[in-house]
């Protein structure tokens, strides 16, 4: 209660207005589109006053009489369109205006003259076409000042020459063509430049000078098309530089030279067709770097060579980037993070990551990548996450990720994998370490057919058993019931690549293919009134044993191979068979495989297709048949009982 009596007690000119917030500390708020004039009569203590989404299109002389503890002023999101040449010189105290987004189009001369003491002034949001040096005349302690979101095309070029205490300048989202090559040659305290999002299509040779003190210099999404050479080489101090999203298709030798401080640059989204091999000059404190949506197909190999601070780079999204040097990461001992996602890479180089021993992430998702070098991840004892999905990945090596002992996430889905004998040894991996595959259930066999939509994971070691066959002997096997021969079309994988052509030709032939040399044993029948089927097999073997092997002579019309000492059991039932006769049985006995098999017959095939047809068809009507006399039956039988049971009542 003390306290209160010792406040001073408010008078009739203390009073808030109408719509306005109050608060002790001297800050006015007002807003509503009833407020149609600013305030007069204002707390004595007010030196905040916030003006918003109010309906006041003018400011006349007297607007702000009699607020001699003002020092900021903001009328934003209103109507104003008109403002009275000597509407400030009634406050000249002020250190803050801000006008953003009204409807100013023009401003009087000299109107903000009289704030000597102005500090900030934001006129962004607005619609100004023009602006002169004598709008800005006297505010020689002015250090922020915001014109963004205005209708600017061509500022002359002395039109910031008296503001020699500015640290902010921002000119972004205009219309901006052309600036004049002395425009910033006065604001020597300028440190934060911003030009983006405007129509620049080249920059002043010498444009920057002066600028000794700038840490910021903000260019995207302009239409530069070229840089003049050592444009930037006065801004010793800069830190960030934005010159992403422009039209840059070169960049001239040693443009980022002479900035040591450098701590962001954004080159990305530029046409660029090629970089030249000196770009970047010692830059130890970039941190991340950008290097995306571009046109290069390479990059030069010491492209990274002076930036080895960087932790995190983002070399993706470039279509036609198709090759990496070898050397190109080299000297980046601190890296953590390498996305070379949605690229156009159809190899990488064994070496290319070896020096990268610090990556935790690496991300290869979306190229056309068609194998691995054997020790390409070698070296990597800290990689935590492989992303290499949606690739051309057929097979990889056993021991591809071996080294790679604190893997955590690996992802392989999107490839077409080859489930033959090469994927053996990364279907076992895939199978002890299927924590680690995070997309397990998509990592699915694309070849051969009877392998089609199989998860490598699911395959086991028993099934690749006959990839450790030396020598596989072709065997045949017809009937005498046969009257025209049968042609077949046939291939088997086995350690290598195997074919197998059945032929009209009387006699039988083999032909074993054992390390490029090739053997053919013909072997006539003596069977005139029959037509034998003929197969010739090539097998590559690793063996340099040649087959002896050969089809018994005392029968013509079968014949058979001991396979038991060259495929391990069991044998596999699944053949695959194109443009020929389907084997529909085989049997192993005594060592030997009988394989029988018929000819391709449409017709007859037709007919048993139809004679199923019409047996099940006959089969349903049948059932149904059965199941209506029951239920005749059935309700017969009710109707029976119930006349029973009547008739004993």
């Amino acid at each position: 209660m003390l306290i209160l009596f010792t406040l001073p007690h408010p008078t009739d000119t203390e009073v808030c207005p109408s719509s306005c917030l109050c608060d002790f500390m001297g800050t006015v708020k007002c807003v509503g589109y009833n407020i149609t004039v600013i305030p007069k009569q204002l707390p004595l203590n007010t030196s905040k006053l916030f003006l918003n989404k109010i309906n006041v299109e003018a400011m006349n002389e007297q607007s702000l009489a009699n607020k001699s503890s003002l020092l900021r002023f903001s009328l934003t999101f209103s109507h104003l369109h008109t403002i009275h040449p000597r509407a400030f010189h009634v406050a000249p105290q002020l250190k803050s205006v801000k006008l953003s987004f009204n409807n100013l189009s023009t401003l009087p001369a000299e109107v903000f003259t009289p704030l000597t003491a102005l500090e900030q002034l934001q006129l962004d949001g607005n619609q100004l076409e023009t602006i002169t040096q004598d709008m800005f005349e006297g505010l020689v302690g002015l250090q922020e000042l915001d014109l963004s979101r205005n209708k600017f095309n061509s500022p002359a070029s002395g039109v910031f020459h008296g503001l020699t205490n500015l640290h902010v300048l921002n000119l972004g989202r205009n219309s901006i063509k052309k600036l004049p090559p002395t425009i910033f040659h006065r604001l020597t305290e300028l440190r934060l430049l911003m030009i983006n999002n405007n129509e620049l299509e080249f920059l002043e040779a010498g444009i920057f000078e002066g600028l000794i003190n700038l840490e910021q210099l903000k260019l995207q999404y302009n239409q530069i098309t070229s840089l003049p050479p050592q444009v930037f080489w006065p801004l010793r101090n800069l830190e960030i530089l934005g010159m992403s999203s422009n039209q840059l298709e070169a960049i001239p030798e040693k443009s980022f030279y002479n900035m040591p401080k450098l701590s962001k640059l954004t080159i990305f989204n530029n046409p660029l067709l090629s970089l030249p091999d000196q770009l970047m000059g010692h830059m130890p404190y970039i941190k991340d770097l950008f290097l995306y949506a571009t046109k290069l197909t390479t990059a030069p190999a010491n492209l990274f060579v002076n930036i080895s601070g960087l932790l995190a780079l983002n070399f993706n999204f470039n279509d036609r980037l198709s090759e990496l040097p070898s050397d190109l990461f080299c000297c980046l001992p601190n890296l953590q993070n390498l996305s070379l996602k949605f690229n156009n890479l159809h190899h990488l180089q064994p070496q290319l990551f070896s020096h990268l021993t610090t990556l935790r992430r690496l991300v290869l998702n979306d190229n056309k990548l068609q194998s691995l070098p054997k020790n390409i991840f070698q070296g990597l004892g800290q990689l935590l996450a492989i992303d290499l999905k949606n690739n051309h990945l057929k097979t990889l090596p056993e021991d591809t990720f071996l080294s790679n002992t604190v893997l955590r996430a690996l992802t392989l889905s999107g490839n077409p994998w080859d489930c033959t004998c090469s994927i053996r040894g990364i279907a076992k991996w895939i199978r002890h370490n299927e924590r680690v595959i995070l997309d397990k259930n998509g990592v699915q066999c694309h070849s051969p057919m009877y392998q089609l939509l199989r998860t490598v994971g699911s395959l086991r070691d028993e099934e690749f058993n006959f990839c450790n066959a030396t020598t596989v002997t072709s065997y045949y096997s017809t009937q005498n019931d046969l009257n025209e021969p049968t042609k077949l079309s046939h291939a088997i994988s086995s350690s290598g690549q195997t074919t197998v052509v059945a032929s009209t030709t009387p006699p039988i032939t083999t032909s074993t293919t054992t390390q490029g040399a090739t053997q053919q044993v013909t072997i006539p029948t003596t069977t005139p009134t029959t037509k034998p089927c003929t197969l010739h097999m090539t097998i590559q073997s690793s063996s340099s044993e040649s087959p002896n092997i050969l089809p018994n002579k005392d029968f013509p019309l079968t014949a058979y191979v001991p396979l038991s000492s060259y495929i391990s059991s069991p044998f596999y039932d699944t053949l695959v068979v194109e443009q020929g006769p389907e084997f529909v049985h085989h049997n192993l006995h005594n060592g030997w495989v009988y394989v029988w098999f018929l000819r391709s017959d449409t017709v007859l095939a037709g007919l048993l297709m139809f004679c199923h047809i019409l047996l099940v068809t006959i089969a349903l009507f049948f059932i149904l048949a059965t199941m209506y006399v029951i239920y005749r039956l059935n309700k017969a039988m009710y109707e029976l009982k119930a006349e029973c049971a009547h008739t004993a009542g």
